[in-house]
């Protein structure tokens, strides 16, 4: 068998686990994340939600009325000091609240092109991401790698991908809600700087973060919400499954292919597409 015809089968083994019923155009988007894709070009919106859905949820800003720890002051601090990307992950860099940079091999900053229309929010690297620095490097990096590929997409131009937490929890643990909030002002100026058009929220994580939700992504995948970004910029963020419970629980795949259609026809409808003239921004 041909490697070729050995990822073509591949491709169909991922359409039968999502349970797809129906057809996204007239041929397939490419076999792997690298295919090409329809061009994707626009920015961020401000106010207006996305069609396809009714935006619910919360703003991203910390809770009202609670005293902020000198912790999350510090790191808001950084964050809106920081100008642009680089400066940005070298305020995280040196941000030193946080014990988990002493137990991590190295901070995952992002991976992908800075002004992507889509960027996606994970929640904390693992043991591959922590050895390559990347984020979505490992088993469940390949699966989002191929969802992504499913609808045409591929990091790059089109996707920029980041976590909550740049460091590795030990043992990859869940991040603690204490750890989520200290992060979160670096998120937000991360989001802001990058300067995408819509968010994906990868997990429970990322959307209880994100949404400041109580609710659990089986409750709050598959529609639209509404992030507050700062200073009364609202963007547009879809939920969905995490790639790593998909593999865990392939049964789920069905549920996490109607997000990504839900994805697909929104970019679709609003002709999204990609930025020209941006820098590689890789880490």
């Amino acid at each position: 068998m041909s490697e070729d015809q050995a990822a073509l089968l591949a491709a169909l083994r991922l359409q039968l686990d999502w349970g797809a019923d129906e057809a996204l155009a007239e041929a397939p988007p490419g076999i792997a994340p690298r295919a090409a894709a329809p061009a994707l070009t626009g920015t961020a919106p401000t106010t207006a939600a996305p069609t396809g859905g009714t935006p619910t949820g919360g703003t991203a800003a910390t809770p009202a009325l609670r005293p902020v720890p000198p912790a999350t002051q510090a790191a808001a601090s950084l964050a809106a000091g920081a100008r642009n990307l680089s400066e940005l992950r070298q305020a995280m860099q040196e941000f030193a609240a946080s014990p988990l940079r002493e137990t991590a091999t190295q901070l995952v900053f992002a991976d992908g092109v800075a002004g992507a229309p889509i960027m996606l929010v994970g929640e904390a690297p693992g043991a591959d991401e922590d050895r390559q620095g990347k984020p979505f490097v490992g088993a469940s990096g390949q699966l989002l790698d191929r969802m992504l590929a499913s609808i045409g997409l591929a990091r790059g131009p089109q996707v920029y991908i980041t976590n909550i937490l740049p460091w590795r929890p030990p043992g990859n643990r869940t991040p603690t809600d204490a750890e989520m909030q200290l992060f979160l002002p670096f998120v937000l100026r991360h989001i802001q700087l990058a300067q995408p058009a819509l968010i994906v929220l990868l997990g429970g994580t990322a959307a209880k973060t994100l949404l400041a939700a109580k609710e659990g992504i089986t409750r709050l995948r598959g529609r639209w919400h509404q992030v507050t970004i700062g200073d009364a910029q609202v963007m547009p963020a879809l939920a969905t499954l995490h790639p790593a419970y998909l593999l865990r629980s392939p049964a789920a795949k069905k549920d996490a292919w109607h997000d990504w259609l839900l994805l697909h026809r929104h970019i679709t409808e609003n002709t999204i597409t990609a930025k020209s003239g941006q820098t590689d921004s890789r880490h």
